[in-house]
């Protein structure tokens, strides 16, 4: 049914540049000055160790992915794969975290803007930068997934270029007596900065999210998924290797690569890596948004929330409540949060995500009835067996009184709502007959 009333306008390249946008967003401009601080030059160690392990979890989503066709991704494997309670959970928290992620975000650009105009962190000018934002995204998503599409790959170039930027004309300005691998760091040390670092490389799923929008997605999402993987894994290296090289107080810096900058790209260094945060920021915020509407609609659409959520504009094909429902909810959320609100919390739920997901390849590759493979990974259960091993490694670095009962009351919210939506929808039936 979705199929029919969404338009599919994302190419393959689309495809990649949301990828690398979701990817792409604050992190890596403030996280090298805080994993050096934790394990010194072993962080680029530590960025290797988390591009293998995002890469065993890509490899698994890759294949699932290429078994469906429809709007939902990890929601819609763990559906197909568990059972509607557990899809439920699974798209439920997902949104959770994606518009909590959104508000945190949000509130960064509204920071960073204040490098060029002091007054919009504070009061009603942070009100009216937010306010902007908001209906900028919100707009550009109501008028249809080719403008989203589009807008989204303006950013990925505005994103890359900076960085790139930073990562060629750096390499020359590195100093080697700068990398030191004499101390060995202590192992909790060092998988607490995988942990950490693992909210720089998290974001990849919002992409399979819009499967019934995207043209041949069983083709064509495993492709844009290792070519963005590869992107941003070198991109990610060659960052570390400059900021480490050319910024001797790395480990003390707020913000690295603008401190670095300025080291080797002059007066101007800093707010030319400023600008390219700000753009970075925006373009994961376009793609959150739109990630977080379609989990609406697809659960919408499937019987699992009110059904005005699946409805679609007549004339722009888009989901215009769940669009609106999840604008007006992100707003509250930023003019009364911090960047900091459930950064840890979002990470740790991502990771229960996609152990879903990985856990789904083997579970479909068993069933004679599941949807065809288009794309079948090599030692794909070896993948899913290792990626399960290593989100579970990353697990027992969680404060489960802090971040996992957070977790637990979301999940039993979504337990109520679940209940509550099923009870009604056989009270509708019922009536109707």
């Amino acid at each position: 049914m979705s199929e029919e009333k969404l338009v599919r306008g994302i190419g393959r390249w689309d495809l990649a540049a949301i990828f690398i946008n979701t990817v792409i967003g604050a992190g890596i401009f403030g996280l090298p000055a805080k994993v050096h601080g934790l394990i010194g030059t072993w962080s680029l160690v530590a960025f290797v160790a988390c591009a293998v392990v995002v890469g065993f979890i890509v490899i698994c989503y890759a294949e699932v992915a290429s078994r469906f066709t429809g709007t939902g991704g990890p929601y819609l494997y763990a559906r197909e794969a568990f059972g509607s309670v557990i899809g439920f959970e699974v798209g439920w928290l997902y949104w959770i975290v994606r518009v909590t992620t959104f508000a945190a975000n949000c509130n960064l650009f509204v920071t960073y803007l204040g490098f060029f105009l002091a007054d919009t962190g504070t009061g009603v000018f942070r009100i009216a930068a937010i306010s902007v934002i908001v209906l900028l995204i919100f707009a550009v998503n109501i008028a249809g997934i080719k403008h989203s599409a589009a807008m989204t790959n303006v950013f990925t170039a505005g994103k890359l270029i900076p960085l790139f930027i930073f990562a060629a004309v750096g390499i020359f300005f590195i100093d080697p007596s700068n990398f030191t691998f004499d101390a060995v760091p202590e192992y909790g040390a060092f998988s607490s900065a995988v942990l950490l670092l693992i909210y720089a490389f998290v974001g990849f799923e919002v992409g399979v999210i819009m499967g019934g929008e995207t043209k041949d997605p069983q083709r064509n999402i495993p492709i844009a998924l290792f070519v963005a993987l590869s992107v941003i894994a070198v991109l990610y290296i060659l960052i570390q290797v400059v900021s480490i090289g050319t910024l001797p107080g790395l480990a003390a810096s707020e913000r690295p690569l603008a401190d670095a900058g300025a080291v080797f790209l002059g007066t101007y260094g800093a707010a030319f890596i400023t600008v390219g945060a700000l753009v970075s920021i925006l373009g994961n915020l376009n793609v959150g948004f739109l990630g977080s509407t379609r989990l609406l609609f697809a659960m919408s659409d499937n019987g699992e929330l009110p059904a005005k959520l699946s409805e679609t504009h007549e004339k722009f094909k888009t989901p215009w409540l769940s669009i609106t429902l999840t604008a007006l909810v992100i707003f509250v959320l930023t003019v009364y949060s911090t960047f900091l609100t459930a950064l840890a919390i979002a990470t740790i739920t991502r990771l229960l995500v996609y152990a879903t997901t990985c856990l789904a390849l083997p579970v479909f590759r068993r069933r004679g009835d599941a949807p065809e493979a288009k794309f079948s990974a090599p030692l794909g259960v070896v993948a899913a067996v290792l990626s399960l091993i290593l989100i579970g490694w990353l697990l027992t670095r969680v404060d489960l009184a802090k971040e996992g009962l957070p977790i637990l009351i979301a999940a039993g919210i979504g337990l109520v709502i679940f209940g509550l939506n099923r009870v009604l929808g056989n009270r509708r039936k019922t009536a109707s007959t």
